[in-house]
């Protein structure tokens, strides 16, 4: 692929787009994910939100893989999060996820998630 090439990711792992978009783009060395709900590939939720964010993340997983990209990889992750009470959950979760070097972060509260989601989570990730 060369380094202005726009590659489409999907997996069957995890769930497939909900509307007019894809699950990741990747241009040359760095991929972008769309936000990832915490929903299992058949589109069912889990029912707490530590279940929800652990299912983001593995869907995020399983995007980044299956370009050839590991969770080592992200730099940048943005965090939507239904009710701001729950960040702590969230957190506890999500630092299972991730070793130092931390990615840089963003979490946001929002009115609505689709579908009625507790947590949607994004990447950003990039190959040295």
């Amino acid at each position: 692929m060369t380094s202005q090439e726009r590659l489409t990711i999907a997996t069957n792992e995890a769930p497939g787009a909900i509307g007019p978009y894809s699950q990741a783009v990747q241009i040359g060395n760095m991929l972008i994910s769309s936000g990832q709900l915490g929903m299992n590939p058949a589109g069912e939720f889990p029912d707490t939100v530590e279940e929800q964010t652990q299912r983001s993340l593995l869907n995020v997983k399983a995007i980044l893989e299956s370009a050839g990209f590991s969770m080592n990889h992200v730099v940048k992750t943005t965090v939507f999060l239904q009710d701001m009470n729950d960040f702590q959950k969230v957190n506890e979760v999500y630092a299972t996820f991730f070793a130092e070097p931390f990615p840089a972060r963003s979490a946001v509260q929002v009115a609505k998630l689709p579908k009625g989601g507790l947590v949607e989570i994004e990447v950003i990730a990039v190959k040295a």
